[in-house]
């Protein structure tokens, strides 16, 4: 019986391997418990997707589309790409009325020098608990 039921599933599903994956999918569906759209007749679970496919009761491209998804490990969505921003760190920015801002350049001794002197704040009576 499985013979004939993959001769007439060659009419829906024309590619012999993909037929052999989508039937294999669904008879591990139906392993994990999906519930079955025809009478199983004694037939093992390969058989019965085969007789599903042939009887058009379950879609290939249905099939097809839930096994690419449970193959895939990370699904890429399409995000909107970021507006362009003027870098921060430019020498002139200009702003609504033409006015040009400088910003002034420190070094890295300038910065250490000045960390340097920072002082700790003092602890409270209360942070001594």
């Amino acid at each position: 019986m499985a013979r004939v039921t993959v001769e007439d599933c060659i009419e829906i599903v024309d590619n012999r391997f993909e037929l052999v994956l989508l039937a294999g999918h669904r008879a591990r569906m139906i392993s994990s418990g999906s519930p079955l759209t025809i009478d199983r007749d004694r037939d093992k679970n390969p058989v019965v997707a085969l007789r599903e496919i042939a009887d058009g009761r379950i879609s290939p491209e249905d099939l097809k589309e839930d096994l690419i998804h449970s193959l895939q490990k990370h699904v890429d969505v399409d995000e909107p790409e970021a507006e362009s921003v003027p870098l921060i760190g430019s020498s002139v920015e200009s702003t609504g009325d033409d006015t040009a801002v400088e910003f002034d350049r420190m070094t890295e001794e300038d910065l250490l020098r000045g960390l340097d002197g920072l002082v700790p704040p003092a602890e409270s009576d209360d942070d001594s608990d």
